[in-house]
Parts: structure tokens; C-alpha cells; sequence
């Protein structure tokens, strides 16, 4: 069985031991998708949402948002993030958002959970700014897509 390694001996949680580990260029992606009506849709992809630009404010919240993780997720080492960048694509057919969210630094430790707080908060702002709008949004679809360094090397979904 795995053992966790947020937990010491006793079963106190910890803070993991990173100080003997190996810096390394890490890199993750994470990806999370908003379903929205048509209308909102429409008036997102048209700029013309009263709350102004809404996919701009976003990105900006998501980037922000990375760097903020280890103030939002306990046990969360804070890193120098050397690169943060939200991306968008809009599908009309299903009017739907995909956010993806990319994270990278040099460091012992791992980006994932920035990446996946970047992409939440990036959805959560559209959904704030949209809501007046369309309160059925939904939010589905956030998980880890790639993760690159470190000991356990690369990951793809």
C-alpha cells in the first residue's frame, strides 16, 4: 500500500520534506471546462457582457490565482512561478468554455496544484461575471492533463 506523505509516523499532517530533492524544470497543465445557455455565450464571445471583458478578467484571475495556492491548499510549498498563461477555446456548438491553464518553474517540487487552482478560479470568474446572466453554468471537467519533472518524470492524461 502507498503510503501518503503528507503524514508523519502518527498521523499528523506535514508539510513534505522537499529540502534533499533535486531542482529540476517542472511543468504542468490542467484543463476545466463552463457550459453555459446560448445567450450567455453569445454575449461572452461577443464582448458584450455588461461586466466587460469577461475571458480577459479570467485569465488574469487564473494567473493571479497560481500564485495564491499555497495560501488556498494547506500543505502547498510556495514557489517561484516562472510562468503562468491561460488559454481559451470557445466551442458554439455546445456553448462551452475549455480553460486550460499552464504553469512552469524551476524548483523541487511540482506545479500540478497551481495549474489546477489557476483553471478553477480562471472558470469561477466567468461564472461570477456571467451569472447575472445564466445562474445554470456549469463547471465540469477540471483535472491534470500533463505533468513534466522531477523523480517521477512526465505525465499524460
Amino acid at each position: 500500500m502507498t503510503q501518503f506523505t503528507h503524514f508523519d509516523e502518527q498521523g499528523n499532517a506535514v508539510m513534505v520534506d522537499v529540502s534533499q530533492k533535486q531542482a529540476t524544470t517542472r511543468v504542468a497543465v490542467a484543463e476545466g471546462r463552463i457550459k453555459m445557455s446560448a445567450a450567455c455565450y453569445e454575449s461572452v464571445g461577443q464582448g458584450s457582457m455588461k461586466k466587460g471583458d469577461v475571458l480577459g478578467v479570467a485569465r488574469i484571475a487564473g494567473i493571479m490565482a497560481t500564485k495564491q495556492t499555497p495560501a488556498l491548499i494547506p500543505l502547498c510549498h510556495p514557489l517561484a512561478i516562472e510562468k503562468a498563461a491561460i488559454d481559451f477555446e470557445l466551442d458554439p456548438d455546445e456553448c462551452e468554455i475549455r480553460a486550460t491553464c499552464t504553469v512552469k518553474t524551476s524548483g523541487v517540487t511540482g506545479v500540478e496544484m497551481e495549474a489546477l487552482t489557476g483553471v478553477s478560479v480562471c472558470l469561477l470568474t466567468i461564472y461570477d461575471m456571467c451569472k447575472a446572466v445564466d445562474k445554470g453554468m456549469e463547471i465540469t471537467g477540471i483535472q491534470l492533463l500533463e505533468k513534466s519533472g522531477g523523480k517521477s518524470g512526465t505525465y499524460r492524461k
